[in-house]
């Protein structure tokens, strides 16, 4: 009897050391390299106790990972911005003694992390892309043929006042750039200057590794999610632009694709990705801080 009590506790404790850490497990976003998060247009780092990333740096840290947040433009070109986050990460990187990062962007902050990877890949562990403009998007399409270029002097000062607000007032803004580098037209000129892990087909998936980085993309596709976020019903205005194809509100499905897909229909939209307004997402689908812990333990598998 003893050794049939032992033996099929034996077998318990080998299956359970089998199974995936459960998200809450020390350790589980401990990742090899500094995990570096990257907003997007409008973005910030913080301001006062707003985190542009609302609880997912701390997520993060909570089971082991070294997280840096870094700020650039609110407004500008791929290019300018993607300069600004290389600066950055040759700090964290001075700092720290890493050899790479892993970097995370959200909407702009994508393809301003696909910049660093293409011009600095030695630097670069991974890319994750979080409701990423990597294929443009119809509402910036829409922009750049609505908005009058009188109008783009009081964007330069709505986004040079938020980056004020969050301790960097000398970067430059330009919306005007940041529209055409988010439109379709725009995105497609960086893509073919900067084609790594960018899918070759409308709706697939691109190379999962090249020159040595990791590509990994994620994404909602419900753009009203909350009745108590005021910015829902912004996005489902926004969503009108995108003809009824699957979208954040502001960025479509497909549109959003780099690399390895881990989904696409999250029912999160566009600023619920990075946990917003607050923390007032969709209470149905899985937390955003969560699914940011998910992919801290998907790159630590890797080796990353």
């Amino acid at each position: 009897m003893k050794k049939r009590f032992w033996k099929l506790l034996s077998l318990l404790l080998i299956a359970a050391s089998a199974l995936p850490a459960p998200s809450w497990a020390a350790g589980y976003t401990q990742t090899k390299y500094p995990i570096v998060l990257v907003h997007g247009l409008f973005g910030f780092d913080n301001i006062g106790p707003v985190d542009y990333f609302y609880g997912i740096a701390s997520g993060l840290r909570d089971g082991g990972a070294k997280v840096y947040v870094t700020q650039v433009s609110a407004a500008n070109s791929t290019e300018v911005r993607g300069e600004q986050l290389l600066s950055q990460v040759k700090q964290i990187l001075a700092a720290t003694g890493a050899a790479k990062v892993n970097l995370i962007g959200h909407s702009h902050g994508g393809p301003t992390s696909r910049y660093v990877a293409s011009v600095r890949p030695d630097l670069v562990a991974s890319v994750s892309s979080v409701g990423g403009v990597n294929k443009g998007s119809k509402v910036a399409d829409v922009l750049i043929g609505a908005v009058p270029n009188a109008s783009y002097a009081l964007v330069n000062a709505v986004s040079g006042f938020i980056s004020f607000l969050s301790g960097s007032p000398t970067l430059p803004q330009n919306s005007r750039a940041a529209a055409v580098s988010l439109s379709t037209a725009g995105t497609a000129a960086f893509n073919a200057a900067h084609p790594e892990g960018v899918p070759t087909s409308a709706c697939g998936e691109g190379a999962y590794q090249a020159r040595g980085v990791y590509y990994f993309s994620w994404s909602g596709a419900k753009p009203y999610t909350n009745l108590l976020d005021v910015s829902d019903p912004v996005l489902a205005l926004t969503a009108i632009a995108f003809d009824g194809a699957k979208n954040d509100g502001l960025v479509g499905s497909c549109a959003s694709h780099l690399g390895k897909v881990i989904r696409d229909d999250y029912a999160l939209n566009h600023l619920d990705e990075v946990n917003q307004l607050v923390g007032i997402t969709n209470l149905f689908e899985t937390n955003p801080v969560t699914i940011f812990r998910q992919q801290a333990n998907r790159l630590q598998g890797l080796g990353l």
